[in-house]
């Protein structure tokens, strides 16, 4: 026992490092020791240092997490993360591990972190002399008839011994006699069969009993071994034992196949008559008890069928003893080997083992990153354990196999979009080569995590706003909306007004904006009169780090209320009073003008159309008062009994929603003097002078202004013939500045046209030729019809863009 206790301990101190090899693949290094131990070691006995047989930095073991995995369920072996010792974790039995099998190797696999390095460890196990060897009885009684001849051969159960190599069952060794000697079958290396042969006759009178010790040792230093007490008796019986046909019958059986498949017959005869001929099978009395709940023998056809599942992992030969008795008084036996040869089939999916799995990926990960390692391994023999793998189409991710065959790493092979997809389900799947082809799955996850790559975008570019004037400070007057594609503080958006001057003064002025929402407020009103239209940039830009931004330009268009009432311009008194006088013969006739009124309105459209009314007329009969012009003149003829002082009060009034109006108070006196008269004809024939020459200028001016109208109207019906209506009705009139139309005489921004059903109105410029003409300086309307011009008409709602002049 010292000696073992020796043995042991020079073994520990001899472990030995018979190699290590360095493989690169790209970043990550794969590497391969071997070391070898005994068995039975206790626990924290040292192995190696792989940390240092590898070459890595021991301080920095535990922030790489140098850790081991092993391919056995139990820890049996344990690393040191900061020493980097590999140490015995469990007890270690290598006829547990390994059963029978001579090269017993436990597989490791180190990995480290940052950067990622995977090493293999290959660890073999050897036997030590633990194990002695066993017969299955103590005692074993034989009886042997007197008339057995010399040579006769009778097998023995035989000892096993789990170990291998020399600490196996090495030999047998018989008590001396003289009428036996023993020889030994080896059938295999755990299976050698002790066989008494027979020296010289016995002799049933002079000795009727022998006793003998067979003792079986292993090779052992020191050796180990059992005994086993062989009683023979001699009996005077049969003495013609039965004879197999073959000493070894060898067939081949398929795994998985059903109870009761045919197996082997075999067949021995005796040459004895009567109950000593016939011959009985049974089971050998050192046939294992696995295989008994296997296989079933008929004791007296000799055939051998399959009793429970036949699994080839679990064995691929059966050895299964067989003797043969005849029923003599005293049996003879004979015994045979049926060697079972089991055939694979293809019965087990391949297994799927994913280690080092990142479940959290970022989207700017280079290819190739490293996300899981993967092992698959197949129980099945040839090509029914061969097998490959692969991922699910259609996402960035590959298989690249490693210097072994079942080892897989799952990289990333393109740039990953976390906008694009933020989660793969990566399906990995292995089919083997066997027909019928058996595959296995396995599912993992892997999250995308977001960076900021994205600007942020905003849902128009650009905006264009409606604000009407006169709106309350601090309202909300519209709202910019700018989207990122990104995640969390990637995708908060904050708004600001960049810098900028309207009208000569900063932006920030008019305009305030909500950083949060996009919300924009007026700080002041506007007032369309000084203000129509501005333009300004905001800017968008998110939380991220570091913080990408947008910009987009706001067209702001001030739309015009009706806040302003119509101003007289003329007549207008002289000497300050509220009313104005006007002059006239009393000879005129019917038609004759007086004067014209004349208004202006700083509003625009409908706001700024005007129209007249007579409210009171001293005399209503004697004097008229054109609608649209303002132009007041005589109904008839003065007679001697109308008094020569008439006093007209005039409405002047816009078209707004909410009209506004104002008054003008006109005292008309009649004179009948020559002189009168004469300034009267003059006034007269300068006014007439002057419209003729106020005539000519408009006819001028309509005819021009006809003349783009009529182009604008071919460009109209030409557009509306290539646009769909809800283009033209929408698009090209809405973002049209409307007509406007000074009363004082002078040209606005644009010119307005009305579609009615069978003409159109244009809304052009008065034109001012002076105060004393008898033609007004309001607003004048014409309309084109099918029969030509007219003053006025009823008008739609659809207002049509025009030129400017």
């Amino acid at each position: 026992m010292r000696n073992i206790h020796l043995g042991r301990k020079l073994a520990h101190r001899g472990i030995l490092l018979h190699f290590a090899i360095l493989f690169c693949f790209w970043k990550v290094v794969y590497a391969q020791l071997r070391y070898s131990i005994p068995e039975e070691l206790n626990h924290g006995a040292f192995v190696g240092n792989i940390a240092k047989d590898l070459g890595l930095d021991i301080s920095k073991l535990a922030d790489r997490r140098f850790r081991i995995i092993s391919a056995t369920k139990q820890q049996l072996l344990q690393v040191n993360q900061k020493t980097g010792v590999l140490f015995v974790n469990q007890n270690i039995d290598r006829e547990k591990l390994c059963d029978r099998n001579s090269n017993c190797f436990i597989n490791l696999k180190t990995v480290v972190e940052n950067p990622l390095e995977m090493h293999y460890v290959e660890l073999e196990i050897t036997d030590i002399n633990d194990n002695s060897p066993r017969f299955p009885d103590k005692e074993k009684r034989l009886e042997i008839a007197e008339s057995t001849l010399p040579g006769a051969r009778f097998p023995l159960e035989g000892a096993r011994d789990p170990d291998v190599g020399i600490n196996s069952l090495r030999f047998y060794q018989l008590s001396k006699n003289e009428y036996f000697e023993l020889d030994v079958q080896d059938r295999s290396e755990d299976n050698k069969i002790p066989i008494l042969i027979l020296q010289k006759p016995l002799d049933r009178e002079r000795s009727p009993e022998h006793n003998l010790l067979l003792t079986a040792f292993d090779g052992g230093n020191p050796p180990r071994s059992d005994s086993i007490n062989i009683t023979v008796s001699v009996v005077d019986i049969n003495d013609n034992p039965p004879v197999f046909d073959q000493q070894v019958y060898k067939v081949t059986l398929q795994e998985n196949v059903p109870t009761d498949t045919f197996v082997i017959k075999i067949n021995a005869s005796d040459l004895d008559d009567g109950p000593n001929g016939e011959v009985m099978y049974a089971f050998g009395s050192s046939f294992r008890t696995e295989v008994r709940e296997l296989f079933s023998l008929d004791v007296n056809t000799g055939e051998i069928k399959v009793k429970g599942k036949i699994d080839f992992e679990e064995k691929q030969v059966y050895e299964i003893d067989v003797e043969a008795s005849d029923r003599g008084q005293v049996p003879m036996t004979v015994h045979c080997s049926v060697v079972v040869q089991i055939q694979d089939v293809n019965d087990n999916t391949p297994e799927i083992e994913v280690t080092s799995w990142s479940s959290l990926i970022s989207e700017d990960a280079n290819p190739g990153t490293v996300i899981a390692l993967i092992s698959v391994t197949d129980r099945d023999a040839g090509v029914n354990g061969q097998f490959s793998c692969e991922v699910n189409e259609n996402i960035p991710f590959e298989l690249k196999s490693s210097f072994r065959e079942n080892l897989y790493s799952l990289v990333t092979k393109e740039q990953l979009d976390r906008e694009f997809a933020s989660q793969y389900n990566i399906t990995i799947t292995a089919k083997d080569f066997g027909r019928p082809s058996l595959s296995a799955y396995k599912t993992i996850t892997v999250k995308v995590s977001d960076i900021n790559d994205n600007s942020p975008s905003f849902t128009q570019d650009p905006y264009t706003f409606y604000v009407l004037e006169n709106s309350a400070p601090g309202a909300s007057i519209f709202s910019v909306s700018a989207f990122d594609l990104d995640q969390n503080e990637n995708a908060r958006v904050s708004y600001y007004v960049k810098a900028g001057e309207v009208l000569g003064k900063p932006v920030s002025s008019l305009l305030s904006i909500n950083s949060d929402n996009g919300n924009v407020y007026a700080i002041r009103s506007f007032d369309f009169e000084e203000l129509k239209n501005f333009k300004f940039q905001v800017l968008a830009k998110d939380s991220g780090v570091p913080s990408l931004s947008s910009n987009v330009t706001v067209n702001v268009f001030i739309l015009d209320q009706n806040d302003n009432a119509p101003v007289i311009l003329s007549p207008l008194s002289k000497d300050g009073s509220a009313e104005a006088v006007e002059t006239i013969p009393r000879n005129v006739k019917a038609g004759y003008l007086v004067t014209k009124v004349r208004a202006h309105d700083a509003d625009i459209g409908y706001n700024a159309w005007l129209s007249f009314s007579l409210q009171q007329a001293t005399d209503p009969t004697l004097f008229g008062l054109e609608r649209n012009t303002g132009a007041i003149r005589t109904l008839r003829p003065l007679t001697e009994t109308d008094a020569s002082e008439h006093k007209l009060i005039i409405v002047v009034k816009d078209n707004g929603n909410y009209s506004l109006s104002t008054t003008a108070t006109i005292r008309i006196t009649t004179v009948e003097n020559t002189e009168a008269f004469a300034f009267s004809d003059f006034k007269s024939n300068t006014k007439q002078q002057e419209g003729n020459n106020l005539t000519f200028y408009l006819i001028i001016t309509l005819g021009s202004i006809s003349s783009l109208f009529v182009v604008s109207i071919i460009t109209v019906i030409s557009i509306q013939c290539h646009r769909p209506r809800d283009y033209i009705s929408t698009k090209y009139f809405r973002d049209t500045n409307y007509a406007e139309v000074s009363g004082n005489g002078s040209l606005c921004h644009s010119y307005q046209y009305r579609a009615a059903e069978k003409h159109f109105m244009f809304v052009a410029p008065s034109v001012n030729i002076g105060s004393a003409s008898g033609v007004g300086s309001n607003r004048n309307t014409l309309v084109l019809s099918e029969n030509g011009m007219k003053a006025s008409g009823e008008v739609s709602d659809v207002e049509m863009p025009a030129c400017t002049c």
